[in-house]
């Protein structure tokens, strides 16, 4: 049995829980491996605690997501639930893709960013995600940027913040 679903559990999805505590405590490949395995509970409260963790321990070990890329690529086409998405696109952001595999994720993070009936966080994670990728690809630049001044058309605060945090961190005026 999992280890960790007994400190994922409890509580309701407003809470973290003990995500942080466990992103802390997770110090090798086979205990994230394990924690992984929590993105496939029943429990949609437990998965989104466990992408939670992930998504905190892979921002200083990417590493230890490159074993599970199909899985994620799998789970990124099918995620259902905005807060696993929230996590999702952040975390493959940080893969290694195949052109096939990025044009796959790009589609999908692309539909998220500019589908108004998603939530604000999958829709600003989208646009970073967007964003990281195509620093991995710069071919992906102008179509991150007609993207981007599409959004910025909708005028949501939260998505504008996003990308004017983006435009200040790459040093160009435009997207």
């Amino acid at each position: 049995m999992n280890t960790f679903i007994k400190n994922l559990s409890g509580g309701d999805l407003r809470s973290i829980g003990r995500a942080d505590a466990i992103a802390k405590d997770v110090q090798t490949q086979h205990q994230f491996d394990e924690l992984f395995e929590a993105l496939f509970h029943n429990d949609r409260l437990i998965v989104m605690r466990a992408a939670d963790a992930i998504e905190k321990i892979t921002r200083g070990k990417p590493e230890y997501l490159y074993s599970h890329k199909k899985s994620l690529l799998r789970l990124l086409k099918d995620a259902k639930d905005k807060e696993l998405k929230w996590h999702l696109e952040l975390l493959v952001s940080r893969l290694k893709l195949t052109k096939s595999e990025l044009g796959r994720v790009w589609q999908i993070l692309s539909n998220w960013a500019l589908d108004s009936n998603e939530s604000r966080i999958v829709r600003v994670n989208s646009i970073q995600a967007l964003f990281d990728l195509s620093k991995q690809a710069p071919e992906l630049t102008e179509d991150f940027e007609l993207t981007t001044t599409q959004l910025e058309r909708e005028e949501v605060p939260s998505i504008r913040a996003r990308i004017r945090n983006l435009k200040k961190q790459s040093g160009r005026p435009k997207y």
